[in-house]
């Protein structure tokens, strides 16, 4: 059996592709909240968003992460059909 390679506490592939994907969704959503029209709202949701992911950033198991992307993913696919109708 080979040693491995990685220091202690690296990131596996899998580990940093999700990573990725998760620091993606978190620029995103703070994007979105861009155009959220008054600034008490916009503040409101930006601590929301904050510390939702703050509050998950310890989890580990890969199904938790994926379902919690996935929610994540609808919820900013949710404020953003919001706020094109306020636009509107």
């Amino acid at each position: 059996m080979a040693a491995s390679r990685l220091p202690p506490g690296a990131l596996t592939l899998r580990q940093f592709l999700r990573r990725q994907q998760v620091l993606q969704l978190y620029r995103k959503v703070l994007r979105a909240l861009r155009d959220v029209p008054t600034e008490a709202d916009r503040q409101q949701l930006k601590e929301w968003a904050r510390e939702e992911f703050r509050r998950n950033k310890d989890a580990t198991e890969e199904d938790a992460i994926r379902m919690m992307i996935t929610q994540g993913k609808m919820q900013l696919r949710e404020l953003q059909r919001a706020l094109k109708l306020a636009k509107s």
